[in-house]
This record gives C-alpha cells, sequence and structure tokens, in this order.
C-alpha cells in the first residue's frame, strides 16, 4: 500500500508504486511514475511525463519534470527520467526538454544536492554527485561517477567524463575529461582523480599510465592530435586509456586546460 498525506494533490492518472510514500502537501501530475519504495518527503511537485524510479527520494521543494526554461519551448510531449535509488535534495530542479520527444535523465544511485539545477536536454549517468547549487545549462552529458563541486556553473553542450572530478565553484566552458581533476575559473585539468580511481578499484597499473597520459596532453604544450599520437605510443594501452583518447578526440568544444581546442581538439 502507498502512504498519502491527506494535504498531498494526486491528480488522476498518476501511478504510485507498492510502499511509495507522498509526504505533506506534495503535487504530483497526472502523467507522473513513481517506483516502488520511492519517498517524496514534503512539498515536492512532480509534473510532466517523468518517471521517479525505485527507492528515490525527493526532499522538499524538490521541482521535477516542470516546464524547461528555454525560450524556444513551444509545448512539445518531452520525458524526465529519474533513475532508481537517486537522492533529490531540497530545492532541487529538474526540468523537462524542448524538442518533442526530448529525454532528461538523471541516472540511478545518483545524490543530487540542494539547490542544483538539471536544465533541458541534459543527461546524467549512474552514480553522479552534484554538490550544493552546482548547475547544469542545457544539453549538457555528464558520465558515470562523475563529481560536481558546490557552486560550479557548467555551459550548456559541454560534457563531463566519468569518474572526473570538478572542483566547487568552477567555471565549466569546455570539456571536462574522465578521470581527470578540473578546477578554477575558466576550468582547467590540475591531475588526476586518484583519489576517486582508486575508490572504483580502478588498478594501480592503469592510474600510473592515466598519469603519464596526462603528463603528455596537458604538461608538454603539444597540439592536442600530437599529444593524443604520443599517448597512444608511449603509454601502456587499457580501457582507461582509449576511453580517454575517444573523449579527447570526439570533443567538439574542445577540452579544459588543453592547448588544442575547437577543430583541433576534435581531429
Amino acid at each position: 500500500m502507498s502512504g498519502i498525506h491527506p494535504t498531498a494533490v494526486i491528480a488522476r492518472g498518476a501511478e504510485l508504486g507498492q510502499g511509495v510514500e507522498v509526504g505533506p502537501y506534495c503535487v504530483v501530475g497526472g502523467e507522473v511514475t513513481i517506483g516502488e519504495g520511492a519517498r517524496l518527503l514534503s512539498h515536492v511537485v512532480v509534473d510532466g511525463c517523468t518517471r521517479i524510479g525505485a527507492e528515490c527520494r525527493l526532499f522538499p521543494f524538490a521541482s521535477i519534470g516542470t516546464q524547461t526554461q528555454d525560450l524556444k519551448y513551444r509545448g512539445a510531449r518531452t520525458v524526465v527520467e529519474i533513475g532508481d535509488r537517486t537522492t533529490l535534495r531540497e530545492y532541487v530542479t529538474v526540468n523537462s526538454g524542448t524538442e518533442e520527444g526530448e529525454v532528461v535523465a538523471v541516472g540511478a544511485d545518483c545524490h543530487i544536492m540542494a539547490y542544483s539545477h538539471v536544465a533541458h536536454g541534459c543527461r546524467i549517468g549512474n552514480g553522479v554527485i552534484m554538490a550544493n547549487a552546482s548547475n547544469l545549462a542545457g544539453h549538457i552529458a555528464v558520465e558515470d561517477f562523475a563529481v560536481i563541486g558546490g557552486m560550479t556553473g557548467i555551459h550548456q553542450f559541454v560534457r563531463i567524463g566519468t569518474l572526473c572530478m570538478v572542483g566547487g565553484m568552477s567555471r565549466v566552458t569546455q570539456d571536462c575529461p574522465p578521470y581527470m581533476m578540473n578546477v578554477g575559473v575558466p576550468c582547467e585539468v590540475t591531475g588526476i582523480n586518484s583519489v576517486g580511481l582508486r575508490r572504483r578499484g580502478v588498478a594501480a597499473e592503469a592510474r600510473t599510465a592515466l598519469k603519464k597520459a596526462y603528463h603528455i596532453l596537458f604538461r608538454e604544450n603539444l597540439a592536442m592530435t600530437a599529444a593524443v599520437e604520443r599517448v597512444r605510443a608511449e603509454v601502456a594501452s587499457g580501457p582507461e586509456i582509449e576511453r580517454l583518447l575517444a573523449f579527447m578526440t570526439s570533443s567538439r568544444r574542445g577540452v579544459c586546460g588543453s592547448r588544442g581546442s575547437g577543430s583541433e581538439s576534435a581531429a
């Protein structure tokens, strides 16, 4: 059975799984689906065509699935998906998309802290942490297990690579490569995310290879294409190195802290 507080407003058509709790003064729209065991603590708004995963926790004044702030919106039907066991803290906003059929997705086991914002077109992977008041503009991709520090602003269309860490109060206008530490105004790559890599069980050999790749890519003052060629020639290959190089060579905005940008980074 679901536990619905008498002051909550649940629109006809909403689907609530077994054991869902909806606290005082929450509002749930008619196209919302909430998975088993999820909890809306109080004063939460979930609207639009939105799916909340099992065992999620939504804290007071979170607003999920409401209309995008994109001025290009013309009434398209879009979808918001929140993965299982994800926590959305106080005043978090996850807006709907702009274009017909667009999906805004937050993965499983994420922890999105208070006052953070996820805009139209964003896709967030699994295990991501966004600290307080971190803000994603439109069409940003955040890969699995990335950490974004508090009060960080990220420009539209930027990519945040897997297992990278972005320091608090950074201004991010270019892609942050996987496995790296990134911080500053403007944001720059400062080294590998050693702590995060160890916590995720990345082997010592792979961490050593990533450190060598970091020095070639970001400390040798090489153009990006030349740096990538040197890494392929001099650094032991492995899934982490291949993912890093694929990320670098596919960048359209350029990479934080790299000397190459624009077409050079994407070459």
